[in-house]
């Protein structure tokens, strides 16, 4: 099954975000997907076993619990994949830092204050040497 396939399914894509945050036992995911989903527990094994199968998750025995954790070499594979589309937003991405670095400054100097360091030079970006104050929080 191509790697497409296994996350175009929004039900295997919601039991990855759950093993995302860390091994998880088959009870508990099924728990979970029950729930939001409102399918069987035959219905989430059989997920949870596509996941396995593509090698998206691997499962362990604990004494009779089942525990699944995400495997990193489909996702990595994914990554690169999308590696050749992302010139599309990360470009998008950096303008609006840009203008967001910009109207930072305006508000600065409209406000008074001094004009906020160039974007990306470490200076006035809330760090340790230049602590928030009362203007940043409004």
């Amino acid at each position: 099954m191509h790697a497409f396939d296994v996350l175009g399914d929004p039900v295997r894509r919601r039991i990855l975000e759950l093993l995302a945050d860390g091994e998880q036992s088959s009870g508990a995911v099924t728990e979970v997907i029950r729930a939001e989903f409102g399918i069987s527990q035959p219905a989430v094994s059989q997920h949870l076993r596509v996941l396995r199968d593509s090698g998206f998750a691997s499962v362990r025995a604990e004494g009779t619990r089942r525990l699944y954790a995400v495997e990193a070499a489909p996702l990595r594979e994914v990554d690169a994949w999308l590696d050749r589309f992302r010139r599309f937003w990360e470009q998008r991405l950096d303008a609006l830092a840009t203008e967001l670095a910009r109207g930072k400054r305006a508000r600065r100097i409209d406000s008074g204050g001094p004009p906020a360091a160039p974007p990306g030079s470490g200076a006035g970006d809330g760090g340790a040497a230049d602590p928030p104050t009362d203007k940043d929080m409004t």
